[in-house]
């Protein structure tokens, strides 16, 4: 099968000054169907800008970004937009629950951007709800859970379009450990047992472990040469990486 995702020469300036020094520079990789792969990096490194290149959210200032075997830099707004809501979902490090609206209302929500009618999958719904340990809160609101529910709920969200590729920005960045622990058990799984593809940012060594490869940006350049592969990553190995590239 070929790449869900295939990023060639990648650069990024937001500063278009004469020796400016770009965000991303010469950004090259694949991520292949049910693969999990984490980008680590530091604060600033230009993770979360890359995340927003991937989902087309964010142009690239050269190179190119393949979703799908779609080119995104050769579509359209409105085909982009379509392709994003037929590919990815999104897990975020600040939950963004919509407030107002219940668990199985926020969990609804990518159907009903897709036109599909949320009540018609309210079983799908709750269906997602129970795996991930929130049967008995269907009807609860966001203020009502601890920030391991808030996040357990948005990747219902995100797996509730059926899309296959998930994109997760700091997903345990506000959890306490044990909470951190099993949302990255979960992502672990529905890439083991749904065959979901999940490219993961963070700078948490133990959230690295669960991938399948590890791959470092530093000062807006891919290390190829100290990228890791699994299984079973050793959070002491990646240690010794992060050191190694002074991160």
């Amino acid at each position: 099968m070929p790449p869900i995702l295939q990023v060639r020469q990648l650069y990024k300036f937001f500063d278009k000054r004469q020796g400016a020094a770009p965000v991303l520079r010469d950004v090259n990789f694949s991520v292949e169907p049910g693969e999990f792969v984490c980008i680590m990096g530091p604060s600033g490194s230009g993770k979360s800008t890359l995340l927003h290149m991937l989902s087309g959210l964010d142009a690239p200032t050269a190179g190119s970004i393949e979703l799908a075997g779609r080119n995104l830099g050769e579509m359209s707004d409105g085909d982009r937009t379509l392709l994003r809501r037929a590919q990815i979902g999104y897990v975020f490090q600040f939950f963004n629950l919509m407030p107002n609206l219940n668990l199985l209302e926020n969990v609804g929500l990518p159907l009903a951007i897709q036109g599909r009618h949320p009540g018609d999958h309210t079983a799908t719904i709750r269906g997602l709800l129970s795996r991930l340990g929130l049967e008995g809160k269907e009807h609860q609101f966001p203020h009502q859970l601890s920030g391991g529910e808030m996040q357990r709920t948005s990747i219902a969200r995100a797996l509730a379009g059926g899309q296959p590729l998930l994109l997760c920005d700091e997903p345990t960045g506000n959890l306490s450990q044990k909470a951190g622990a099993e949302v990255m058990a979960f992502l672990r799984q529905i890439c083991d047992q749904d065959h979901k593809t999940v490219v993961l940012v963070t700078h948490n060594p133990r959230d690295a472990t669960f991938a399948d490869r590890v791959l470092f940006l530093v000062d807006g350049a891919l290390d190829q040469e100290h990228a890791l592969h699994g299984p079973k990553l050793a959070v002491e190995r990646i240690h010794e990486q992060l050191a190694a590239l002074h991160i």
